[in-house]
């Protein structure tokens, strides 16, 4: 049987799996995101094991997406400590075998579209909120890129008139994921955001921010569904919170108000889970290997 592999580096961790196809994963493991030598030396030997005929890398950035540049598979910027200048391709060249690269995020979307929440919906974006806060968005159901790779955690957002904290990003402050990632709320709030109660207000702060986020997504991009995913938003109350205050900020203007009162088939939760990124990896494999 031909496998395919994929892997999703992220922040806190790393999957990585194999299948005949990217719908099938017979194979998995979950790695803890630590240096990259160990991180990815990880990761490789698992692919030595199973043996794929193509390997899709879907990885934290921001990193340079461009195969013609020399610094192809790099992450440029420290936003993980240690990983600034890390070559996420290089461990599996000696694989010898069909390399294929994108963001976890645009990995995320990709595996929506063809497996889960997003399923004919184009464009999608799909947008999580954890360690950090980013976004994927799929045009003509190819991952969108540009200058760079979009970055919509950094969008500049509304401050609310009550909140005068400083944000957590080191380039920005108070961008969008300064002030609404799982380390910011951890830093304004004192405590690790799964010890909030579900009544208690840094949720209806946190909606008012992620809210605003996409806001500006849907003007920019209009996408047919947005998909909302990361650890963050697997708090219960949240996702109504964050559908109640777009619709609120949107007004009425576009076409999203009509698709019902609580946007519930508009911002919506993976249909895979934790593995939408693992699987539109594989849907990266399985396109290197037939190209």
């Amino acid at each position: 049987m031909v496998l395919i592999g994929g892997i999703e580096l992220g922040g806190t961790k790393c999957l990585c799996g194999v299948g005949p196809t990217p719908g099938e994963i017979v194979a998995q493991v979950r790695i803890a995101t630590t240096t990259p030598t160990e991180t990815l030396g990880t990761a490789l030997a698992f692919f030595r094991a199973h043996a794929p005929a193509a390997l899709g890398v879907a990885t934290f950035g921001p990193v340079v997406l461009d195969p013609t540049a020399p610094h192809y598979g790099t992450i440029v910027t420290g936003t993980k400590q240690g990983w600034e200048g890390a070559d996420v391709l290089a461990p599996f060249r000696e694989l010898g075998v069909p390399l294929a690269l994108e963001t976890d995020v645009n990995a995320a979307a990709l595996g929506e579209y063809r497996y889960g929440a997003g399923r004919d919906c184009d464009p999608l974006v799909y947008v999580t909120v954890g360690t950090g806060i980013g976004g994927g968005a799929l045009i003509d159901g190819k991952p969108l890129h540009g200058l760079f790779h979009p970055e919509m955690g950094h969008l500049r957002v509304p401050r609310h008139p009550d909140d005068d904290f400083t944000g957590v990003c080191a380039w920005h402050g108070d961008c969008l994921e300064g002030l609404a990632s799982a380390p910011a709320l951890r830093a304004r709030w004192g405590t690790d955001p799964a010890a909030l109660p579900d009544d208690h207000p840094a949720w209806e702060l946190e909606a008012h921010y992620l809210a605003h986020g996409l806001a500006a997504i849907v003007s920019v991009l209009t996408p047919q569904r947005i998909v909302l995913g990361g650890g963050v938003m697997r708090r219960t109350p949240l996702p109504g919170l964050v559908r109640a205050r777009l619709r609120e900020l949107l007004g009425g203007y576009l076409p999203v108000a009509a698709l019902g009162e609580g946007l519930d088939d508009y911002v919506v939760s993976p249909g895979l889970g934790e593995l939408s990124g693992l699987m539109g990896s594989l849907v990266l494999a399985s396109g290197a290997l037939h190209c």
